[in-house]
């Protein structure tokens, strides 16, 4: 017979999550509204069972944050918009943060995001920017679309939360805020529930302060949902069986400095030594030439984006009087010039270089490469029309690739870079295994002075 045990431990947790996040909450501005009751609802839960010698699940207590265009069940997703203002309560939680939370997490906050997910800078005119935590004096970006959620992770605030990635935005939030963040394989997640972006591109991923707790959510997140159809007929394979294999005899393939023309100084220096890190771990390390340019990539998958998104949101796009940030407004709006026999077109060449890449990973276990090509930037360098921040992720999402943001070391500044491994199509665990053996060779990674 179990003995009954009296234990606060998860609420007195949560409640200490809660208060850091409102201390801090000022001068971040990552939060579009803190759920204090509902969590603390569910740590009493978390406490109640394990008084009894039960446990909520593999993520028991765990406090996590969720970006605020995933439905949380009682609370409205406006999705970074205006225009969402007056949004009703979601009835339900998206499938993702119902397996999330029956598995034991609590959601403490939702988080902000830029207007609707499109953008990779992580800017928002309308509902406000947050500040990234490694620079307090100069407002720098913190990368978007996942913004408030990679602020508050990258803060050491909060161990982990979700994201979303169409071109970038669970890494590149994880890159210039210096957190871990996973770019899951389209089909691993439900994206039920999610406000949408690209049907053809969009993933759901989780950002947390370790390889190891990525892999315990997404080890919960995957799995069939009939109301996402990409998720049918998946046979997931567990992220935490070989999580800890090392990388010994890998093949890994570097992408030639030559090939990532937007790369600084500081990042290329941080980025040759994490590959000495890995080759020291055991690895392989060769060089690879990708069949078309990162830019090529790029440019292509935007088209996919722009022209799914304005079918999606061109009632909003085409009303000059919706409070729309004309940012994202530009974005949206190129969708309306590109006709139906272009997006085939580039469908179907889309097709024929997925498969032209395979020829390319055959020859490697993964691919490594920056995450970002530099460091966060000053809100006020901005320039909402120059896409170099997405230069290096973009490729990913638009050849259905799994890839993960593992934090390699600061610049001479104090600024996060950022190595990005990426993987077949549902190789996620392999990504993961090797951003677990980078890590132990990193060794640890500091979090931010929040004064």
């Amino acid at each position: 017979m179990t003995q009954s045990i009296s234990s606060d431990v998860i609420e007195k947790s949560v409640h200490s999550t809660l208060d850091a996040i409102r201390a801090h909450e000022p001068k971040l501005q990552a939060v579009v509204r803190m759920l204090t009751d509902t969590a603390l609802s569910d740590a009493q839960r978390c406490d109640a069972l394990a008084a009894n010698g039960a446990s909520t699940g593999p993520l028991h207590g765990l406090p996590i944050v969720v970006k605020d265009i995933i439905d949380l069940g009682g609370q409205p997703t406006q999705s970074g918009s205006l225009t969402r203002a007056d949004n009703p309560p979601a009835d339900t939680d998206a499938p993702v943060v119902a397996a999330l939370r029956g598995a034991g997490a609590i959601p403490v906050a939702k988080t902000h995001t830029v207007e609707f997910a499109i953008g990779g800078w992580g800017t928002n005119e309308t509902v406000g920017t947050p500040v990234n935590p490694w620079d307090l004096e100069t407002h720098r970006v913190p990368g978007g679309s996942s913004s408030g959620t990679g602020v508050l992770v990258g803060a050491g605030l909060v161990p982990a939360g979700l994201g979303t990635d169409t071109g970038g935005s669970v890494r590149i939030p994880a890159a210039f805020c210096g957190c871990v963040g996973l770019k899951t394989s389209i089909g691993l997640v439900s994206r039920a529930g999610v406000t949408p972006l690209s049907d053809t591109l969009d993933t759901v991923g989780p950002l947390a302060q370790s390889v190891e707790l990525a892999a315990r959510m997404l080890a919960v997140m995957q799995g069939p949902d009939a109301a996402d159809p990409t998720t049918l007929g998946v046979t997931a394979k567990c992220p935490l069986r070989d999580l800890h294999r090392g990388v010994q005899n890998l093949r890994l393939a570097r992408i030639k400095t030559e090939h990532m023309p937007h790369l600084t100084a500081d990042v290329a220096q941080a980025f040759d030594q994490a590959l000495s890190q890995l080759r020291e771990a055991g690895a392989t390390i060769t060089e690879v030439e990708l069949p078309i340019a990162l830019d090529d990539y790029q440019h292509l998958g935007g088209i996919i984006s722009a022209a799914e998104a304005y079918a999606t949101y061109a009632d909003i796009v085409d009303d000059p009087n919706a409070p729309m940030a004309a940012a994202n407004r530009m974005r949206m709006a190129r969708g309306h010039d590109i006709s139906a026999t272009e997006l085939i077109r580039i469908q179907r060449d889309r097709s024929r270089a997925i498969l032209d890449f395979e020829a390319v990973i055959d020859r490697a276990d993964a691919i490594v490469l920056p995450t970002a090509a530099f460091a966060a930037i000053p809100v006020a360098e901005v320039d909402e029309t120059d896409m170099r921040m997405s230069s290096h992720t973009r490729f990913g999402n638009y050849l259905e690739l799994a890839a993960l943001a593992v934090p390699m070391s600061l610049t001479p500044s104090g600024l996060p870079t950022s190595l990005q491994i990426v993987t077949r199509r549902f190789d996620d665990p392999l990504a993961l295994r090797i951003g677990a053996a980078f890590e132990k060779a990193r060794g640890p990674f500091p979090n931010p002075t929040l004064v």
